[in-house]
């Protein structure tokens, strides 16, 4: 399996995504220029030029139209996926630590991160509403008590009920989306959650957390199911749609990197079975920890964003697609 190597970023990787159908990637990372590129040969289609900080999270609605990109210099971005025009800024606080479009397109929610004595907040809008975006007044916000662990990764849950929160503690939260009021919270994790990541039919979601290992969570009672072990930190997890597989990525942390070789830094893709939580693969590559993976809406591959810069597009081989787990 030869990966596709995307090089069009300065500094590490923060997160990748797919749209619906696939076909294209939307990369953004510690430079300030999110990069959209097709997924079948690697070619980069163009940048969002217009943040003035790292870039630290992407999304692309249903259908491709709109994307929306969250910073350090205290704003998220609505841009037009064709011109790559910047087309509402809506300014925070701090810095956006995570944004997504809701399952319909038509509202967006972002997280911010607890500092310079400001609270943690999910603030969440209507883009059929333009002055909200103008004013940046959302149509619901939430700030978290200062007592409350900061939010670390957040995604819309249900169709549009809730947000599914993870937090720096480890705990996962919903939140409901009218009454912005905390519906439920399970302490999934001893340290931070890195990344969340819901499967294709919205049932289960699957965690990524510095205390090593990946867990697979009920989406609506938040119970957790499965847990995936690992001998160092999780940066990133991902669901298959095709098979009962998930990938887990990460690695040592960034700053202890220099003085590793890449054999004991653990910088591979790890795949295991979803429900047995047995590892069967592993796909080494990256010069760094990996920081965001995500397989291709149809299974047949997949992609991951490394601290090295690079992303690295995976497509399985038939040998892949063929195995079955003996059971």
């Amino acid at each position: 399996m030869k990966p596709i190597m995307l090089h069009g970023h300065e500094r590490s990787i923060t997160q990748i995504k797919y749209n619906r159908e696939g076909d294209l990637i939307f990369s953004c990372a510690k430079d300030s220029q999110p990069n959209v590129w097709y997924s079948l040969n690697g070619e980069r289609l163009g940048t969002f030029n217009g943040h003035n900080g790292a870039v630290w999270c992407i999304d692309v609605n249903w259908d491709t139209t709109r994307v929306l990109t969250g910073s350090a210099d205290n704003t998220c971005k609505l841009w037009d996926t064709e011109t790559g025009v910047s087309l509402n800024s809506i300014a925070t606080d701090t810095a956006v630590r995570s944004c997504g479009f809701s399952y319909s397109g038509n509202t967006i929610m972002l997280t911010t991160d607890k500092t310079m004595g400001f609270p943690c907040e999910i603030r969440i809008y209507d883009v059929r509403d333009g002055s909200q975006l103008e004013s940046g007044e959302p149509s619901q916000r939430v700030a978290l008590p200062t007592s409350d662990a900061k939010i670390t990764s957040a995604i819309w849950g249900g169709l549009e009920d809730f947000i599914l929160t993870g937090h720096e503690n480890g705990e996962v939260c919903q939140f409901d989306v009218k009454t912005g009021e905390k519906i439920a919270s399970e302490k999934g994790h001893n340290k931070q959650i890195n990344d969340i990541q819901p499967s294709k039919d919205g049932n289960w979601f699957i965690t990524a957390s510095k205390d090593f290992t990946a867990k697979l969570f009920d989406m609506q009672t938040l119970e957790p199911l499965k847990t995936y072990r690992t001998e160092r930190p999780v940066n990133s997890a991902s669901i298959s749609p095709l098979f009962d597989h998930v990938v887990v990525g990460g690695g040592q942390e960034a700053m202890n990197v220099t003085m590793t070789s890449t054999k004991i830094g653990k910088f591979d893709a790890r795949f295991f079975h979803m429900v047995f939580e047995e590892e069967f693969g592993s796909i080494k590559g990256h010069f760094g920890p990996i920081n965001s993976l995500s397989f291709h809406p149809d299974g047949k591959s997949y992609s991951s964003g490394g601290e090295d810069g690079y992303v690295r597009v995976h497509y399985f081989d038939q040998m892949y697609l063929d195995f079955r787990f003996e059971y």
